[in-house]
C-alpha cells in the first residue's frame, strides 16, 4: 500500500512545480494529483502540455516523490450529451498525461446528477463504451468514488454499477468523510467491495443525519444540499477503528495495488501541522490493524 498526500491545501500558496517538494517536506513519499488550474482543472480540458508534464515529473523525481494517482473530475456521466462528449474528449487527454507521468492509477467520481439519475447512468455507460478500451489498452486502473450529490451516492449501489462495467480495470474509492452519505454502513460496503476497493481517502466528517436530521439547518427547508467536511482524523464522527479495521480484514495494507490518501481540506490555516498529524495517525492505525486479514 502507498500512503499519499493530497496537496490541495497548498494550491493557493505554492506553484504547481513546488508541490512535490512540499509533499516530501511533510513526510510523504507519494502524492495524489488532484484538480489544479495549471494542470487538470475541474470539469474542463487539461491545461498541461507535454513540456509541463515532463517538468512536473522531473520535479517529483527531484523531491523523491512519486505520483500515486491522478484525480480528474470531469462530467463523463452528464445527462447533457454535449457536456458528456466534451468530458470524454477531456478524459482522453487525461489518460495521455497519466501515461506520460508513468502512473497507472486514476481515481475519479461518477459525475452525474442525482435529479436525473437514470439519464446519468445511461451517459456513464455510453462514456465507458468509448473509454474502457483505451483504459484497458493502457493498463490503467480507474477507481470511482460515489460522491455526495451524484447520481449514485449509496455505497452498495456504487459497487453494483462498477461490477456492471465488467472490467478488472475499474475499481472503487471509499472516501471516509462521505460515509454518512453512502449509507453509513461502512463495514458492509467494504466487505461487499472486496478487492474492488483499491483506494481510500482519509478525512473526518460530522454525521449530518444526527439530531433527527437537524444537525445542519439549511433554508429553505427541503432543499437538496449535501453537507460534509474534510477534517483531520478525530474531529468528526467517522469510526476510525471500524474504518481501518475493515481495511485490515480485506488485506488492504499488504496489497501492492492499494493507495491511502490524506484528504483534509477544511484546515488550511494550519495545513502543515494537520498534514503531519494525518501521516503519523494513519500509520498508527495501519500498524494497529495490519495482519488482521480474514
Amino acid at each position: 500500500m502507498k500512503i499519499a498526500f493530497d496537496p490541495t491545501p497548498f494550491h493557493h500558496s505554492h506553484d504547481l512545480l513546488d508541490l512535490p517538494a512540499v509533499v516530501a517536506e511533510l513526510g510523504y513519499d507519494h502524492l495524489q494529483l488532484t484538480p489544479h488550474r495549471d494542470f487538470i482543472p475541474f470539469y474542463n480540458h487539461p491545461r498541461a502540455d507535454d513540456d509541463l508534464v515532463r517538468r512536473f515529473r522531473k520535479a517529483c523525481a527531484a523531491a523523491g516523490v512519486d505520483v500515486a494517482s491522478v484525480l480528474p473530475v470531469l462530467r463523463w456521466s452528464a445527462p447533457d450529451e454535449d457536456a458528456r462528449e466534451a468530458a470524454v474528449r477531456n478524459w482522453k487527454r487525461v489518460i495521455e498525461i497519466t501515461v506520460d507521468l508513468g502512473v497507472n492509477v486514476i481515481n475519479t467520481e461518477f459525475s452525474g446528477r442525482p435529479e436525473r439519475a437514470e439519464e446519468s447512468e445511461r451517459a456513464f455507460f455510453r462514456s465507458m463504451e468509448e473509454l474502457l478500451p483505451i483504459i484497458e489498452r493502457e493498463g490503467l486502473d480507474v477507481r470511482i468514488d460515489p460522491h455526495p450529490d451524484d447520481f449514485v451516492e449509496d455505497g452498495l449501489e456504487a459497487i453494483r454499477i462498477i461490477r456492471g462495467v465488467n472490467s478488472p480495470n475499474i475499481g472503487m474509492v471509499y472516501v471516509a468523510c462521505h460515509t454518512f452519505h453512502m449509507g453509513g454502513n461502512m463495514s458492509e460496503i467494504m466487505a461487499a467491495a472486496g478487492d474492488r476497493l483499491r483506494l481510500v481517502h482519509v478525512a473526518d466528517s460530522m454525521d449530518h443525519r444526527r439530531s433527527h436530521g437537524l444537525r445542519y439547518i439549511t433554508n429553505p427547508p427541503g432543499n437538496p444540499v449535501r453537507v460534509h467536511q474534510h477534517l483531520k482524523i478525530g474531529d468528526g464522527d467517522v469510526d476510525w477503528d471500524e474504518f481501518f479495521g475493515g481495511l485490515g480484514r480485506l488485506g488492504f495494507f499488504e496489497r501492492g495495488d492499494t493507495v491511502m490518501v490524506s484528504s483534509v481540506f477544511g484546515e488550511d490555516e494550519n495545513a502543515a501541522e494537520v498534514s503531519r498529524y494525518q501521516r503519523t495517525t494513519m500509520q498508527q492505525y495501519v500498524d494497529k490493524y495490519r495482519g488482521t486479514h480474514c
